[in-house]
């Protein structure tokens, strides 16, 4: 599928900067807000708020609460997830262009990860 955040949900998603290696996305939305079913390349995630988050693929369902502050590692990955919290989420997504050197993870954990 490999969609674009930025053209499945446009509300939500928006491009701070850019540049042939690195894209850098900002992510909103309020409590019961969900996206559509989008991907990822290898990205660092920064929370400027905190909450919880369902974020769902292939059947696999994660749930994920953050406090902010907080940095994460996010594998190269295709989700969708829903505001389940009481508090708006604000993240900064900071995308690799570049795909990883070698074969893909075929053990990547959904959503975001501490490592």
């Amino acid at each position: 599928m490999n969609e674009d955040p930025v053209v499945t949900d446009p509300q939500l998603y928006r491009v701070l900067w850019e540049n042939e290696r690195v894209r850098v996305l900002e992510y909103r939305d309020v409590p019961g807000d969900a996206t559509h079913l989008h991907s990822h390349p290898d990205s660092v995630m920064v929370t400027l708020s905190s909450f919880q988050r369902v974020i769902s693929a292939g059947g696999r369902e994660a749930q994920v609460d953050l406090e902010a502050g907080q940095v994460r590692w996010l594998d190269a990955q295709e989700h969708q997830g829903r505001n389940v919290g009481e508090t708006a989420t604000h993240s900064v997504f900071i995308e690799l262009k570049e795909p990883r050197p070698g074969t893909p993870r075929q053990d990547a954990a959904l959503g975001p990860s501490a490592s």
